[in-house]
């Protein structure tokens, strides 16, 4: 029998709705907000997930999972899981609750994920990629009608970037300056994995225990502006949603050796601050120190040269080299850049 760890490399699904009514109430502009927790609960049953703490500001709400995270604003629905979850399984009940709720209509769908650890242990219809092709594609509505879906490579074969899009509107993608980057990291530093256990003894709750690795690792120190909701499982893992306005990142670890991972995900603006990505970058390579990470951002085509120069230029100082880099289009998100790195060989001391 193969061996099978928790698998850490997660799947996303980000779903965007758009509303008939021309004077919206103010529950109408709360949107998809307004959803009771029972169908929010329903909806992560159809995934196999659950809600382990939750908070929310005057933008969005940001759900910690079981398995990863969620996040609801007006008009999108971002879902992130790891494990052996049924994520794309969410997207028939989120339909319908936002469609006989809310009466909202989807308007575009975007799936991203890395190369499983275990791709054997994954159930359908995460099978494949192209058992989660040919489901999407059976399961979203008709008038999605622009789609693509790619299978992004580089030079290692446990870091290719899969995407799926569609949209009703080829035109319709993220707003001009925001990005999205997504950073899958696995072979961790055993030493720095090893602050994401708890002791056995520990009688903390996991939100106590949450927040005492948000501090001891630095996670804290990533953006000192965000409010951080945190969580550690026993006997080891941890997971947080920051908060930063209407900005939102994500941490999620699975520690154990010789299957370890770790992921951060965050969006921003491009014009806010130049070192801002800069900043993310080397503080998260020195709380996890990766023996192989990926970087995706995906935004508009005009900063696809600035932003994988800015991404190098950010790593490469910390002895990490660039070993491939792929840029794609994609109808309704716009363009996707990716980037794999790995620690520069050090010469024999004794040559």
């Amino acid at each position: 029998m193969e061996f099978s760890g928790f698998e850490g490399f997660e799947k996303r699904l980000e779903l965007h709705f758009f509303g008939d009514d021309p004077n919206p109430t103010i529950n109408h502009q709360l949107g998809l907000r307004k959803l009771e927790f029972e169908s929010i609960q329903q909806i992560l049953q159809a995934v196999q997930c659950t809600v382990v703490s939750a908070v929310g500001n005057s933008y969005f709400d940001a759900y910690v999972l079981s398995e990863s995270s969620l996040f609801v604003y007006p008009t999108k629905i971002i879902i992130k899981t790891c494990g052996t979850t049924q994520l794309l399984k969410s997207i028939i009940p989120l339909i319908y609750f936002a469609n006989t709720h809310l009466n909202f209509t989807l308007s575009s769908v975007s799936y991203t994920r890395g190369s499983f650890i275990f791709p054997n242990s994954q159930p359908f219809p995460h099978t494949s990629f192209n058992e989660e092709v040919s489901y999407l594609e059976n399961t979203i509505p008709s008038n999605l009608c622009f789609r693509k879906a790619s299978i992004m490579p580089s030079k290692s074969s446990s870091h290719s970037w899969h995407v799926f899009t569609a949209t009703q509107n080829p035109h319709h993608h993220i707003p001009y300056e925001q990005y999205t980057m997504e950073i899958c990291m696995t072979e961790l530093d055993p030493i720095l994995a090893g602050k994401f256990f708890r002791r056995p003894d520990e009688e903390k709750s996991g939100n106590s225990s949450g927040n005492q690795m948000t501090e001891l690792t630095g996670i804290n120190e990533i953006n000192k502006e965000a409010f951080i909701c945190d969580f550690a499982f026993d006997p080891c893992g941890y997971s947080m949603n920051g908060m930063d306005g209407e900005c939102y990142s994500t941490i999620h670890v699975t520690p154990e050796d010789g299957y370890s991972y770790a992921s951060f995900e965050c969006v921003g603006s491009i014009s806010d601050n130049d070192d801002n990505i800069v900043h993310m970058l080397r503080k998260v390579v020195q709380i996890f120190r990766p023996g192989t990470m990926s970087v995706s951002i995906t935004t508009c085509s005009e900063y696809n040269n600035e932003v994988w120069r800015k991404v190098t230029g950010a790593l490469e100082p910390l002895g990490l080299k660039c070993r491939s880099c792929a840029m794609d289009q994609f109808p309704a998100i716009g363009s996707v850049v990716f980037q794999t790195f790995t620690p520069r060989r050090r010469k024999n001391a004794s040559k």
